[in-house]
């Protein structure tokens, strides 16, 4: 990266996440281009500076332009930002994986694992993509996106296997209301960022059938122990799960209605079948799609996981809401651990 120009960053997309992700970066001085997958959104960004799609009220810097051309988007960018559902991370980087240039670093915002191979986001990327696991780095953290639109402040940690990277990318994203850490354990990082959205789902659950906030602190400080449990399985420090990417994620997005998984988590606690949640809610809800996927990684690393349990089973409608809070509640009782 040059010394004699700011940093470029090329956000895929423009979502909620990615765009306040952009606004972030655009206001720490780095040069940022949101690449788009509709032309009315790009526009929008471009000519009245708001992304109608998410942000109606709240005007983007005047830096942030946007494309729906992925080759524009990553010409000469030092980051590729990756903010788009885990689930259709494997099709669209492959799409992308041939414009990006030799010496990009991949930053992942994704906050799941995928059905199927239980990989990553991390992994995907390296998959499809073919580059080293030391120009990933993934994103995480307490990070509401419209508090953060609002410049509210803010925490979160970059987490890369090159030091000297995520060094980069936090001074391509420190901003005063913004603070980013950096930290060499991505598999900490992500395991913490996808466990707590199903926790969340749990919580949200609790929340829409009136269980009180006892309920909900029980499922989080045990949440955070299935997250802490996989992670020391599958050689994460135990620190980064205490940390903004473990708990800091954990409780922001199991206590704020802002977080889209525990208002899906409440419209299915209130009665709402999945379809109608799904309506309901409106965007990506990251644990609905992952919770199976985590269940299976921790069958394979022999790690009990109680709640995700329940939360996969629920989705897949095998059992109530009546007979998953009881499954909770009638396990045997042990030493915490």
């Amino acid at each position: 990266m040059s010394q004699h120009r700011s940093a470029r960053a090329a956000v895929f997309s423009a979502g909620s996440w990615g765009t306040a992700v952009a606004k972030i970066l655009a206001d720490a001085g780095t040069s940022v281009i949101v690449h788009a997958r509709r032309s009315e959104i790009a526009d929008a960004i471009n000519t009245t500076h708001r992304n109608p799609g998410y942000f109606p009220d709240i005007e983007l810097p005047f830096s942030v332009r946007a494309t729906t051309d992925p080759a524009t988007a990553l010409d000469g960018a030092d980051f590729m930002v990756l903010s788009i559902p885990a689930q259709s991370l494997r099709a669209s980087l492959a799409h992308w994986a041939p414009r990006i240039g030799p010496d990009t670093v991949i930053v992942s915002l994704m906050k799941g694992v995928e059905v199927g191979s239980h990989l990553r986001a991390s992994e995907v990327i390296t998959e499809v993509t073919g580059v080293s696991a030391d120009r990933v780095a993934v994103l995480s953290g307490p990070n509401l996106a419209r508090e953060i639109m609002a410049g509210q402040p803010a925490a979160a940690t970059i987490a890369c296997p090159d030091e000297d990277a995520a060094r980069r990318f936090q001074a391509a994203c420190h901003t005063p209301y913004f603070r980013p850490y950096t930290s060499t354990d991505v598999i900490g990082c992500e395991l913490g960022g996808a466990v707590k959205n199903v926790i969340a789902l749990a919580v949200g659950i609790s929340s829409g059938m009136g269980l009180g906030d006892n309920a909900a602190a029980v499922l989080i400080t045990r949440g955070l122990a299935e997250a802490t449990r996989l992670g020391a399985a599958m050689g994460a420090h135990p620190a980064t799960l205490a940390g903004l990417a473990g708990v800091g994620d954990l409780v922001a997005t199991c206590s704020s209605p802002l977080s889209r998984n525990r208002t899906f988590g409440t419209h299915l606690g209130r009665g709402l079948s999945i379809e109608q949640a799904t309506a309901a809610t409106r965007q990506t809800t990251e644990g609905v799609k992952s919770a199976e996927a985590i269940l299976a990684l921790a069958r394979a690393h022999g790690v009990e996981m109680p709640i995700t349990d329940v939360i996969a089973a629920l989705l897949h409608e095998t059992v109530t809401l009546d007979e998953a809070a009881a499954a909770l509640m009638q396990r045997p009782p042990k030493p915490e651990r």
